[in-house]
């Protein structure tokens, strides 16, 4: 009787052992799928079925020297082609307009082959910039996303062009983004909200610096010192080294010093356009 009675004991230890055994692996595997959970719900879910409902316009000059000079200048090819494939390779549907249309002018000085999409869009999408549409053509409400390329020439045709005006008042005003990198901020300069204040009124940001532009030697051409207008207008301005990535936002405007800022400026974007999906 003494030995039966040990044997169910020790089958009872090793049955409720097990049991104890099962339960912990399960609750373990249990909070192992919660974590992976949680890590797949803060990652934005982008399939290759996704395109978002977020219209870039990018706004080039048509200016291709400087005043009356016979410098030729036209846009920075770097500062469109690099924001242009963080966009297209996130699944933005991008469009390309100039301010008189037709052929949009490259700055010589900007024309590297060695930068690989400089390379690749001069090679497989330059018809984009040999016809371009007009930006009189351009209804504000198809775009949630305007970007103006920077390049010397902008700042002969962008700041006092109404069109520009108007379209960027009215992106920004219907919660859609403002963006321009280098040069391209001379676009916001004039620009005016329904309000009658200032669209970078009291609003942070960047653009080419004046030690940049004297660098060039180009400060005694040019028709007004970018810095210190964004400054007259209001705006706080900042910037980091010369020739180094430097982005700034503020309530949706983005806004590079330089070339090297021009994919920051398209990553931001796209995050906050991520982001936003995300909420919905």
């Amino acid at each position: 009787m003494k030995k039966y009675l040990l044997i169910a004991i020790s089958m009872f230890v090793v049955i409720a052992s097990f049991a104890i055994f099962q339960l912990i692996k399960s609750n373990g595997a249990e909070k192992e799928i919660t974590e992976n959970k949680q890590v797949e719900k803060n990652l934005p879910e982008i399939t290759d079925d996704v395109k978002f409902d977020a219209k870039v316009l990018f706004v080039l000059t048509s200016v291709d020297k400087l005043g009356d000079s016979d410098k030729k200048t036209g846009i920075w090819l770097s500062e469109l082609t690099h924001p242009y494939y963080e966009f297209i390779n996130n699944k933005f549907d991008v469009e390309i307009v100039s301010i008189k249309g037709g052929k949009a002018p490259i700055d010589n000085a900007s024309f590297d082959m060695t930068d690989e999409e400089n390379k690749k869009f001069i090679e497989e999408n330059k018809a984009l910039l040999d016809a371009t549409k007009s930006i009189e053509a351009v209804n504000a409400k198809d775009y949630k996303i305007i970007y103006f390329v920077g390049g010397h020439g902008t700042m002969w045709d962008f700041p006092d062009n109404l069109k520009v005006q108007e379209i960027t008042k009215n992106i920004y005003e219907n919660e859609g983004y403002v963006a321009a990198v280098c040069h391209g901020p001379s676009a916001l300069v004039n620009v005016k909200l329904s309000d009658g204040t200032y669209l970078i009124d009291n609003k942070r940001m960047a653009a080419f610096s004046n030690s940049e532009e004297k660098t060039l030697k180009l400060d005694n051409i040019v028709p007004f010192s970018l810095e210190d207008k964004i400054i007259d207008r209001g705006a706080e301005y900042s910037r980091g080294e010369d020739w180094s990535e430097y982005v700034v936002e503020d309530r949706r405007l983005i806004t590079g010093q330089n070339p090297a800022s021009a994919k920051k400026i398209a990553t931001i974007i796209i995050e906050k356009i991520t982001g936003e999906a995300n909420e919905k």
